[in-house]
């Protein structure tokens, strides 16, 4: 996996394509970035992105050409079947969001096509932020991919905006609405952290947060739940990762309410 370091704290993909690259969650993964190479673009600005901070108004967006990101991704396809090359999962993440690419409905629909063709029987799987759940176009795309991977990284709007710094003014309640209404292997991932910033201290593991994150998994009622902590450095400073002790605790809650759950250490 090739990275660009762009300060102590971020790193983005320099690649369209990137990998096949071993992930805790994915197994062995080709990455998918259909983002700009120099520029995380996200609608989200996460207290703990790997990425760094989410700056949109310092530099004009310009995203790749989707016929670009098209024969890339072909091009690759091409070199893994050719090779016998095994992977587990086809991963669009990247530097930032990923449905915010204006031509994402195309390159899902041609990414199916090429897996079909040249790497039958490999799972497609999509991280989202889940913001764009409410544009029907983004919602057909995901419905045609085999794992979509929705971040939930709070119970309450409070935490919301806390953790996650959504660019928008929607509500706890519109993102779980949106992502019950969301048919087919929806997986929940959630990110576990505590630590201060901007003067608050922040935790998304109290009782009182746990309690409504887990009333908030009984209404979406996903496939499964992906749990993990901070795991490199993170554009605010003052985070820790939970105990594998807590993140097994937490898992247990999940199990408990009948939905499947694995913490990724």
């Amino acid at each position: 996996m090739k990275l660009i370091n762009i300060t102590s704290m971020s790193v983005l993909y320099n690649n369209i394509v990137f990998g096949p690259i071993v992930s805790r969650r994915f197994g062995v993964s080709l990455g998918i970035n259909l983002l700009p190479l120099k520029n995380k673009v996200c609608n989200f600005n996460c207290i703990y992105c790997e990425c760094g901070w989410t700056d949109l108004k310092s530099f004009k967006v310009e995203y790749f050409d989707a016929n670009k990101i098209i024969t890339t991704i072909e091009q690759r396809f091409e070199e893994l079947a050719e090779n016998k090359i095994h992977i587990d999962s086809i991963t669009f993440a990247g530097n930032g969001e990923p449905t915010m690419h204006p031509d994402f409905s195309e390159i899902i629909d041609e990414v199916v096509r090429l897996r079909n063709k040249l790497l039958p029987g490999i799972k497609i799987t999509v991280l989202s932020n889940s913001t764009l759940l409410g544009v029907q176009s983004i919602r057909e795309s995901l419905q045609k991919v085999d794992a979509k991977v929705m971040k939930l990284d709070a119970g309450t709007t409070d935490m919301l905006i806390k953790v996650d710094k959504p660019m928008s003014s929607k509500n706890i309640d519109w993102y779980i609405q949106k992502l019950t209404e969301l048919k087919g292997e929806v997986i929940i991932q959630t990110i576990f952290l505590k630590g201060h910033h901007d003067g608050e201290y922040i935790d998304n593991t109290t009782p009182e947060e746990l309690s409504a994150w887990i009333n908030a998994l009984k209404k979406i009622k996903p496939k499964s739940v992906m749990i993990y902590t901070i795991d490199r450095d993170t554009p605010a400073k003052d985070l820790k990762k939970i105990p594998i002790d807590k993140l097994n605790s937490i898992c247990n809650m999940v199990l408990e309410n009948g939905i499947d759950a694995k913490v990724y250490n």
